[in-house]
């Protein structure tokens, strides 16, 4: 899921800091998410698909 949202955040030309400014979501909890200390809950993936107009489904899909 991370490497997903780098991908999308990397893509628009935006930092941690903007896409925690935009949704609300802590800046701490997408460094927990790059060392696997947590995992988003569904209300943080609803505010990154809205944000990135994609689905949920988007970040919980197997990479391929």
């Amino acid at each position: 899921m991370y490497k997903k949202y780098c991908a999308l955040r990397d893509k628009r030309n935006l930092t941690d800091y903007r896409v925690s400014e935009d949704t609300g979501i802590v800046r701490s909890t997408f460094t927990d998410w790059k060392t696997g200390r947590s995992k988003p809950g569904i209300k943080k993936l609803k505010a990154l698909a809205d944000y990135f107009g994609v689905t949920v489904d988007y970040f919980l899909e197997e990479s391929e």
